[in-house]
């Protein structure tokens, strides 16, 4: 199996809503982009709901983010895995989240971006964690694989997590 190295988080000094995914797939990596493949979900919505659509350049989209109070990172740093899907992922090291989370005072929510990242952070970083009070919610996820959903209820999901969590989202 291959080892892989995760992306840098991205995220404003005042960020209020963290999204995490797992760990990105081989699109995202081999881009050093996060929701690089192109049928994710992901910059569709966030088009949606903040402003940045796919067509945007990269950083500007996650200007947009960073603007509406949205972090996104992934709660492995790095693992072994062959392939993109998440049932692959092997002898993982999850991100320094009390480094984060010291830096970032103003996260209050935690958006899980699929189940693989709900259980890691749950399994792996909630019990070294000294920073209390977080709300955590999984989310639909964004990846091709997930159909079990319609587009417009995941959307939907997505766009009241958010709110809920105080990120600045653009007027529909």
């Amino acid at each position: 199996m291959t080892i892989l190295k995760g992306l840098a988080p991205i995220a404003s000094a005042d960020a209020r809503v963290l999204v995490l995914g797992s760990m990105p797939g081989a699109a995202s990596l081999k881009a050093g982009q996060y929701y690089a493949h192109g049928q994710n979900r992901f910059w569709p919505y966030m088009g949606v709901l903040v402003g940045a659509e796919p067509s945007l350049p990269y950083a500007l989209r996650l200007q947009r983010l960073q603007s509406a109070g949205i972090a996104v990172w992934d709660v492995i740093a790095n693992c072994r895995r062959d392939g993109s899907l998440d049932s692959a992922i092997r002898d993982e090291t999850v991100n320094d989240f009390g480094a984060f989370l010291a830096e970032h005072t103003d996260v209050s929510t935690v958006l899980f971006n699929g189940a693989k990242a709900e259980t890691t952070f749950v399994r792996r970083v909630l019990p070294e964690l000294a920073h209390a009070g977080l709300r955590r919610q999984r989310l639909p996820s964004t990846s091709p694989a997930n159909a079990s959903q319609t587009d417009a209820s995941k959307l939907s999901a997505w766009r009241t997590a958010l709110l809920e969590g105080g990120a600045r989202l653009a007027r529909d």
